[in-house]
Parts: C-alpha cells; structure tokens; sequence
C-alpha cells in the first residue's frame, strides 16, 4: 500500500474482518475455505498486510454474513449521546407533538429510536406504516391515549406498551409536557 489513505482503509479492513470473523466464531481456516481464498491470504489481510481487491471483499463479506460496507467502514462509535434538547426535532403538522430521533438504525437493526414531546387537545393521529411494522412506547412524564386508533389505552408514568404500526394509531396527550420513549421496529 502506498498511500496513508491505503493504509488507513487497510487497518481498517483488517481489523474489521478479524472482528466479523471473530463474532461469527470462525477459525482462518474456516473462514477461507467459505470465502474461497488461501488462508494465507487472509492471515495477510487480517495483519494489514495484504491489498484485498473487490473480489476478495465481496467473498469475505458474503463468508462472514455480513454487508459489504461493514468490512470498508470505520466502526461507529461505541458510546453516544444525545443530550436533551438535542437531536433533529421533527413537529407534526396537526398536532402539539414532536418526535426527536435519537438513534437511527444501524445496519444490522431494524429499530429506530425517538424522544416523543406532545401536548394535549391536538392528538397525532398516523397513517399505517409499512407493513410488518412494531411500535413501543414507554411513557416517560405525563399521560397518554396511544396505540391503535381505534382501542388506544391510556398510559400512565413508566408504562410500556407495542401496538402494531401497520394500522392506523395515535398518540393522545392527557397532560400538558407528555413524553415518551418510541421505538419504531421494522421487519
């Protein structure tokens, strides 16, 4: 490798195919024979050594079980945080209700994670989303109507509750600075 960005990409290869094949439980042996590639060359590549080509990866990823961009991308952060007030606040257009996004999914998850602020006599009232979709909710202050539109349950401090997010649902403040804690899980 010539350049300090090969570098840099080649540690970063190598120390995330050792890391997959170390989660999969795989031997070098094992995860070269599933790759179709010497075991030689693997060694290599896991001690920065090696220039892997496309071809390589792609056999690597698909040996390991896992997307392509997981073996080419810096590991995320292993620790975040969002302080409160922070975050991209998104406010629906016919209700007193904001939803914060905390924690977007990553690639390996099908969750999305947000801080809910509502108010009453505005209740936000949502279309079915896609299908297959799972909403929980885990009220954090005040009170609340919420689940499908039409058999909502109320909600009280620190209750949990999923509901499927295919169907219509709502989410009715009973008390003025409601929140919650949603999580939106797709399948």
């Amino acid at each position: 490798m010539n350049t300090m960005e090969e570098r840099t990409l080649g540690a970063q290869v190598a120390a995330a195919v050792k890391r997959e094949r170390t989660r999969a439980g795989l031997s070098l042996s094992e995860t070269a024979r599933r790759a179709a590639i010497a075991k030689s060359t693997l060694s290599q590549l896991e001690a920065g050594e090696g220039n892997p080509s496309i071809e390589t990866l792609w056999a690597l990823s698909t040996a390991l079980g896992v997307p392509f961009s997981h073996l080419v991308d810096p590991p995320q952060r292993v620790v975040q945080v969002v302080r409160a007030g922070e975050g991209a606040r998104i406010a629906a257009g016919d209700a007193s209700y904001t939803a914060t996004l905390l924690s977007a999914s990553p690639n390996n998850a099908r969750r999305d994670l947000y801080l809910v602020q509502a108010e009453p006599n505005a209740p936000r009232r949502s279309a079915a989303h896609t299908r297959g979709t799972t909403e929980h909710v885990v009220l954090s202050t005040g009170r609340a109507l919420v689940g499908p539109t039409d058999s909502p349950v109320e909600l009280e401090v620190g209750d949990y509750m999923s509901y499927p997010g295919d169907a219509d649902h709502i989410f009715d403040a009973l008390e003025p600075g409601t929140t919650a804690v949603l999580i939106t899980e797709h399948s």
